[in-house]
């Protein structure tokens, strides 16, 4: 589950992490109000308004301004409110801005100059570890990084037996280049940073930039974080920090009836049963010269209210022109796949306008494919994976 900036910044505080602090606004009067209140907290004069959407690169499509002025806020708040902001990590539609975070300015001139690093706490899926990444060059695109100086870039692995070491975060500040009392700040950053991590059930927690201030204090400007969905049950207050309003509408309904949905940008519609599977499916849609529009795994029942209800959820997608049905007949029988399939379509009377292909394996495959052969509706039906394969390119010829 993807949280906004403010929000990743609220659980970063709460376990001791400096951040640069700000208000949430819904509006440019309540843009102009949070200002107020900000130079009442902190002191500050020149404010940061920045598009509260669930992806980065928002500076990058006008979505990160800087007013030199309360009475420059609403203006600007304006601007970037109720605007269709697109960044790199968003579609070519872009998404629509509802709120806005209103920060303090924390470049202000001072002793030293200001400096700009990149961390992140992730999971390393090769080696089953926590890791911290990090580098100096701070405020870039990290994948830009990667690929024209990765020498730039360091890893820290956390052993899970004995979690995060001092001499690990002292590590990452001397490889930091820091010195003095920006280095003791950023062994506490990391140390705070990590404790987050694990404690809100995070999947990854990006940090970019975390700034070294001309004063020599270390905060973090930017909170992109992802809260792993399976632990939510025991993350109440982060479950709440929800947003649908930035998720896939269709998305979101799938997940409300028990439908595992991800919306994708081909044309063939997909239904299966199983994580497996379904990547095979959609390699099959791609080897036979399509791209499939959808996952939908519709788990180990298949009877025909769910699979009513899939075929609704994958129809909502103006872009499928045909549906593939790839299901494998263990825990649940093929025939009784079969009939759900047979009387959702009787059900749905007019509704399905593609064709609607099958291929059902397992347990009682041979019935489940006389059934459907003999429904007397327009199903195809097919046994084996190239089979299916020739008739999602013979629907689509």
């Amino acid at each position: 589950m993807n949280i906004h900036e403010y929000q990743g910044k609220e659980i970063l505080a709460s376990y001791g992490v400096r951040v640069q602090r700000g208000i949430v606004a819904n509006n440019a009067v309540e843009a102009v109000a949070a200002a107020k209140q900000l130079t009442t907290e902190t002191g500050t004069s020149w404010y940061v308004v920045k598009a509260q959407i669930h992806a980065g690169g928002r500076g990058k499509g006008g979505g990160v301004k800087l007013a030199k002025g309360i009475d420059k806020v609403e203006g600007v708040a304006s601007e970037i409110i109720g605007m269709q902001l697109i960044t790199p990590q968003t579609s070519a539609e872009g998404k629509k801005v509802h709120k806005v975070l209103i920060a303090e300015d924390v470049y202000y001139p001072g002793e030293s100059e200001t400096s700009e690093f990149y961390v992140s706490v992730l999971l390393n899926r090769a080696t089953g570890r926590n890791m911290i990444m990090y580098s100096t060059e701070g405020g870039m695109d990290i994948e830009e990084v990667a690929e024209h100086t990765p020498h730039l870039i360091f890893t820290e692995e956390i052993d899970p037996t004995v979690g995060l070491q001092g001499f690990q975060a002292r590590r990452i500040a001397f490889n930091l280049g820091l010195s003095g009392n920006a280095f003791k700040e950023m062994v506490k950053f990391i140390d705070a940073l990590y404790k987050a991590y694990i404690g809100s059930d995070a999947s990854m927690f990006e940090i970019n930039p975390v700034l070294k201030t001309s004063d020599n204090k270390i905060l973090a400007v930017d909170a992109k974080v992802n809260i792993d969905d399976n632990a939510l049950y025991r993350q109440k207050a982060y479950s709440e920090m929800r947003d649908i309003l930035e998720e896939n509408p269709i998305e979101v309904e799938a997940k409300e009836v028990g439908l595992n949905y991800v919306d994708l940008d081909g044309t063939v519609g997909c239904m299966v049963n199983g994580a497996g599977l379904a990547m095979a499916t959609m390699d099959l849609i791609k080897y036979a010269g399509f791209e499939p529009a959808n996952f939908l795994d519709v788990g180990g029942t298949a009877d025909a209210k769910r699979v009513e209800t899939a075929f609704r959820i994958i129809l909502k997608d103006p872009n499928v022109k045909a549906i593939l049905i790839n299901i494998f007949g263990g825990i649940v029988r093929c025939d009784r796949v079969a009939q759900g399939v047979v009387d959702a379509y009787k059900n749905m009377g007019d509704a399905i306008k593609v064709p609607i292909i099958v291929r059902l394996q397992g347990t009682n495959a041979e019935i489940a494919k006389e059934l459907i052969d003999n429904s007397g509706m327009p199903i195809l039906s097919a046994v084996q994976f190239q089979e299916a394969a020739d008739q999602v390119q013979a629907a689509l010829s």
